[in-house]
């Protein structure tokens, strides 16, 4: 049975002051167990720290606004509001949030969707802890990180699918980091140039 009892971890609220320096970790997860066997897990790393959880898409916008932590673990499938719409929704408000897709979902229309809304890495819940912890300090430094496995379901989606010439510039600028927005500013500066280039052909 699936929990609500979410919010800040206790050992969070009282030890507050101990978290200069270390990478601030929320967990947005509506599995009680999976939510506090990863806190349990990267509270272990000297340098990361969990503090706060969400049981569902909307807690998990209601806490990143509260406590405005460094890097988001986000699950695609929960209730209320699940991850993609919650992803949308904190980088509306902050395009640098930096969002991990934890999840157990390998379809590549969810990776896709995933990575389109802003997140920027995604791994599945068979991850290593060395690997999550690596992932962790990647996008806290600014990276995007892909698993190979995820990588490879892109690759096929590639490759089976014949994609639009917008799919193929938003993987391009995915692969290269690039923010929600910042792929929409890249986009209408394509347009833009192509507009121009009609109305004016150069010779």
């Amino acid at each position: 049975q699936r929990s609500r009892t979410s919010g800040m971890m206790p050992a969070a609220r009282a030890q507050g002051a101990s978290h200069a320096g270390r990478i601030r970790v929320l967990i947005a997860e509506d599995h009680v167990l999976v939510r506090r066997g990863l806190a349990a897990i990267i509270n272990m790393e000297e340098d990361v720290t969990v503090v706060g959880e969400a049981a569902d898409g909307e807690e998990a916008i209601e806490q990143w606004r509260r406590l405005r932590p460094d890097v988001v673990l986000m699950d695609l499938r929960m209730p209320r509001l699940e991850g993609v719409g919650a992803i949308k929704r904190i980088r509306a408000e902050d395009p640098r949030a930096a969002i991990i897709v934890l999840t157990t979902f390998d379809h590549d229309e969810d990776i896709y969707a995933g990575l389109r809304a802003g997140a920027k890495a995604y791994l599945l819940k068979d991850v290593q802890p060395e690997e999550l912890f690596s992932c962790i300090r990647a996008v806290h430094a600014g990276e995007a990180y892909l698993q190979p496995k995820v990588a490879a379901k892109l690759v096929q989606r590639v490759q089976e699918h014949k994609l639009t010439e917008r799919e193929e510039q938003i993987l391009k600028l995915l692969a290269e980091g690039k923010s929600n927005r910042g792929i929409g500013q890249a986009l209408h500066r394509n347009e833009s140039t192509r507009n121009r280039e009609r109305k004016d052909p150069s010779p």
